[in-house]
């Protein structure tokens, strides 16, 4: 029903958007539950208040009329950089120190030659930016935020990904006028990389990074203990000198490590087992092959969906090898073999030209076996779980956050349109679809609340 009313709301603008709204007789996909034919959702202030077949519409609701519309969860992007402009995830010099302020290296004399970076021992931490927050970084500013937005995506857990050690991990709604009105989760995770961006110089072979991982968390326990013994006799025992680099690791809830293949997978297996933290894997391509193990070691795993295809500016008469034939053709149903395994799995946009390709990605997992229902808890409420946040996030229930996408037919249909979205119980328009331009066109601006017709 789109009442006169309807139009005086559209006229009011975003800050008067109204605080009770109920999309009724739309088919809903709870995920959490079975799918409703006919059911109703009934949002108040940013809640999913009541969601069934026969839910009664409140006194005083906005109501969206959805015959011939999809309610679906939010979807949620379980690895990511939506949110942080490029600038604000700069790569610091691989020399910053890990203790307080000041260089690690000392300033060389007016006109004397540049001297080698020296490692200056335990507080010399290179491509170890432990102590950054994505919190502190995020901007609903970033030009990718509206175009996710588009695809079906309401949550991103966002990442710096600087350096061997880039910082704690942010769960962000994509919408909001100011950062703060973003944020889910502060804390997320301490993101590890075997293969740093901006940073070069040592360790950089796979041996001494694991060396150097291990070392960070060895002396991180150290600082733990000189903390605490401290604490019990700070009269006698002398105080521990602040080393923030040290801090962001004894902060992390958990540890996102690297495992792209079966070699990396028990690489890191053993690793997390010396760090004695909890951690979840992210890139597992190579899925098909390592399903088992990672259901034998209750590993949760977050899955790049970008499929390895063959670089179009390679040789044509180059000869590829069997085994790289063979990971890109078996590369789409690692989604099968995880989910047929029992795995928890979540997927990432890492390395996606755009959101909508995330979800292309999976339906070409469809199309060799993964079954839809598979697919997009994988999409909502498998994040969810992974990072703790199932209480609020992931499914539609009463209770939770009114991240909500509504479409006019099934989510990994090609012709599927979404119609529009809701951050926080706040309506949200896909934008014209442009060709990607740099930074991948992305732009990003709310629109008036549910009932505006496209």
């Amino acid at each position: 029903m789109w009442g006169c009313g309807l139009m005086a709301w559209q006229a009011l603008g975003i800050a008067e958007t109204p605080g009770l709204v109920a999309i009724q007789d739309a088919r809903v996909v709870t995920v959490s539950g079975a799918v409703l034919e006919k059911g109703t959702v009934v949002v108040k202030n940013g809640i999913i208040t009541d969601v069934g077949a026969s839910v009664p519409v409140p006194k005083g609701a906005w109501i969206v009329d959805g015959k011939g519309l999809t309610v679906y969860p939010g979807l949620i992007d379980a690895l990511s950089t939506w949110g942080i402009p490029e600038s604000a995830g700069a790569a610091p010099a691989a020399g910053t120190a890990g203790r307080g302020a000041g260089p690690a290296t000392p300033a060389a004399a007016p006109g004397a030659a540049t001297a080698a970076a020296r490692s200056w021992g335990p507080q010399d931490r290179p491509g170890t930016t432990s102590w950054v927050r994505a919190a502190d970084l995020v901007k609903p500013t970033d030009r990718r935020i509206e175009t996710a937005r588009g695809a079906g995506f309401t949550t991103a857990i966002t990442f710096p990904k600087q350096g061997l050690v880039g910082g704690h991990g942010v769960v962000v709604n994509l919408g909001g006028e100011n950062s703060g009105q973003m944020v889910v989760d502060p804390s997320a995770g301490l993101y590890l990389s075997m293969t740093p961006s901006g940073y070069t110089g040592y360790p950089s072979a796979p041996m001494g990074i694991l060396a150097y991982f291990r070392q960070l968390w060895i002396d991180a326990e150290y600082y733990r203990m000189a903390k605490a013994l401290y604490a019990q006799n700070p009269s006698s025992i002398p105080r521990p000198e602040y080393d923030r680099a040290l801090e962001g690791v004894l902060e992390a809830k958990r540890v996102m490590l690297p495992a792209a293949n079966p070699i990396a997978m028990e690489r890191m297996l053993k690793l997390a087992s010396e760090l004695k933290s909890p951690f979840v894997f992210y890139g597992v391509i190579q899925g098909y092959e390592m399903a088992d193990r990672l259901k034998q070691t209750a590993t949760p795993v977050i899955l790049n969906v970008k499929w390895p295809t063959r670089d179009r500016d390679a040789d044509p008469e180059r000869v590829e090898s069997l085994r790289t034939l063979e990971i890109r053709d078996k590369a789409p149903t690692s989604p099968v073999a995880l989910a047929a395994a029992g795995v928890k799995f979540a997927v990432s946009s890492d390395g996606i030209d755009t959101p909508k390709d995330v979800i292309r990605a999976l339906k070409k997992s469809i199309d060799v076996g993964l079954k839809k229902e598979d697919a997009l808890k994988a999409l909502t409420l498998n994040a969810a779980e992974i990072y703790g946040l199932a209480s609020r996030l992931g499914s539609i229930d009463k209770g939770k956050i009114a991240n909500l996408v509504v479409t006019d037919g099934d989510l990994f249909d090609d012709k599927t349109k979404v119609k529009f979205v809701l951050v926080d119980g706040v309506k949200y328009i896909p934008p014209p679809e442009t060709p990607a331009g740099p930074g991948g066109g992305f732009g990003g601006r709310p629109t008036a609340a549910p009932g505006e017709e496209n």
